[in-house]
């Protein structure tokens, strides 16, 4: 059936009600029942029984599954680490480096911690969820000590996992994409996606956004209201704003009598990191046919791994890690750590069912064909010069509306590989302007899973992280959207 233009009413309607209501569950929840209305023809009845048939259906997907289960367990692996004091320990270490940088007239200890963060996000580019998730945990008692606003923390927690995880794609993005081209007939995804790099001018200009805000110490609009009041009041949050998760998840109490070291945080982590490409070499091995050389069968199986499988099969390895190394140490017992994983599951529950309900309205939108119908409304008009420009807008247009890159890698890709061809553009441009436009929408929307993270981790209100975020990517998005115009016609 074709809905057209209503198709576009229910993510749009989500976003308005996310921005002025501050209940980003209910905005969720009331979008995916509007979906579903107009599915079965404005009946309030079948709507309602067939949302709930839709949220129902989100575990029917093995890959949905797994990554709800990835970031409970994520809840369950930080608590463990905070319970070790392996977050206490990291912090020592950070504290002791601090106070031998500390220049109280140039607050030069605050431009470093900031700095710190946003590499912590770049070197996890494993997965978003466990860059935006670790830099929040760890940094916030930091940047509380120095009166750093909670949305400058969010804000470095979000610009810093997106971005680095399209540009170093080992891990579940360059797996999910890779296998996104070869349903379009890519020989060599890997080398396109690799070559595509250059062009994807968002993702980089987010990056070196951060670092320009941070070093030149130049806030502007909400964040620059953000950090006066800090600086003045001491107000971490605005007076009536209400952080997205509880401060357990984030200052759990440590076990008493033990001593604070930093590598019962850093293992646990750091295996989960190398385990990732590991296990998605190994989900992609038996899929490799006829392959040339050793290192060809390796790069092969990645393009071919399960990213969710991989993703999860990280993080229960770190667990098991984490646990042993605390069981030998004599930190935990085996009824503790039953009793911690259930306790960390618990509380990263507001997280999960967030992604369940975001899963479930981009389901929503791909059975309304709400991207099909924004595609197909703007492609009779294109030409070769304006592709690369077109495409970036169409896709941050879809990942604003919808709140998922990957949602909209899987829409577009499948459309604007196509046009390059038919067309005559370059497919590497496109495919760069696919990916920084999913990236660039998914950093505006209030709706994004990525942006909800952020905010959780960050112990931040997620409404006022997307307003100060807002204007530092729209700039990154309109130098972007210039520089694929003056590719398109002049390079």
């Amino acid at each position: 059936m074709e809905y057209g233009f209503l198709s576009v009413i229910p993510p749009i309607v989500a976003i308005i009600l996310a921005l002025r209501t501050k209940q980003v569950y209910i905005a969720l929840l009331f979008g995916i029942w509007f979906s579903w209305l107009i599915i079965k023809s404005w009946n309030p009845l079948e709507g309602t029984l067939a949302m709930i048939e839709g949220l129902v259906n989100v575990f029917q997907s093995a890959g949905n599954t797994r990554t709800i289960m990835f970031s409970a367990l994520v809840g369950a692996l930080l608590i463990f680490i905070q319970y070790s004091k392996g977050v206490e320990g990291f912090i020592d270490i950070i504290n002791k480096k601090l106070v031998k940088l500390e220049d109280k007239r140039t607050g030069y200890s605050r431009v470093m911690v900031q700095v710190l963060a946003t590499f912590t996000g770049l070197l996890l580019f494993v997965e978003t969820s466990i860059s935006s998730l670790t830099v929040g945990t760890l940094y916030r008692p930091i940047f509380d000590k120095l009166k750093i606003p909670r949305e400058k923390l969010a804000y470095i927690a979000d610009s810093s996992s997106a971005p680095s995880s399209i540009l170093i794609p080992f891990n579940a993005w360059g797996a999910f994409i890779m296998g996104l081209l070869l349903t379009q007939g890519i020989d060599k995804p890997f080398s396109v996606l690799m070559a595509s790099i250059k062009y994807n001018f968002y993702p980089l200009l987010a990056i070196a956004i951060v670092f320009i805000v941070i070093f030149t110490k130049k806030d502007f609009g909400p964040m620059k209201k953000a950090e006066k009041r800090t600086k003045e009041t001491g107000q971490l949050m605005h007076r009536n704003s209400k952080p997205m998760i509880s401060d357990v998840i984030t200052s759990f109490p440590s076990k008493e009598a033990i001593e604070a070291k930093a590598y019962n945080m850093v293992v646990p982590l750091l295996v989960m990191v190398c385990m990732m490409p590991i296990n998605l070499i190994y989900t992609g091995w038996s899929s490799v046919e006829n392959p040339t050389s050793f290192l060809n069968h390796v790069s092969e199986a990645i393009g071919k791994g399960s990213g969710s499988s991989s993703v999860l099969y990280a993080v229960i390895f770190a667990l098991l890690i984490a646990i042993t190394m605390y069981f030998i140490q004599g930190i935990v017992k085996p009824k503790e750590a039953v009793n911690l994983t259930l306790k960390g599951i618990s509380e990263l529950m507001p997280l999960a069912l967030l992604m369940l309900l975001a899963f479930a309205i981009g389901d929503a939108c791909k059975e309304l064909e709400t991207g099909m119908y924004v595609a197909e409304a703007t492609k009779s008009w294109l030409s070769p010069e304006l592709l690369p420009a077109v495409v970036f807008i169409i896709s941050s247009f879809i990942a604003f509306s919808t709140g998922t890159s990957w949602g909209t890698f899987a829409i577009m890709l499948a459309i604007s590989l196509p046009m390059a061809t038919l067309h005559g553009a370059d497919a590497t441009i496109i495919v760069a302007a696919t990916l920084g436009g999913g990236v660039f929408g998914d950093h505006c929307s209030p709706i994004s899973d990525t942006s909800i993270i952020s905010s959780m981790a960050s112990a931040s209100d997620h409404i006022d992280h997307v307003k100060t975020q807002l204007p530092y990517a729209l700039i990154g998005g309109v130098i972007t959207t210039i520089l694929y115009l003056v590719l398109g016609f002049w390079g």
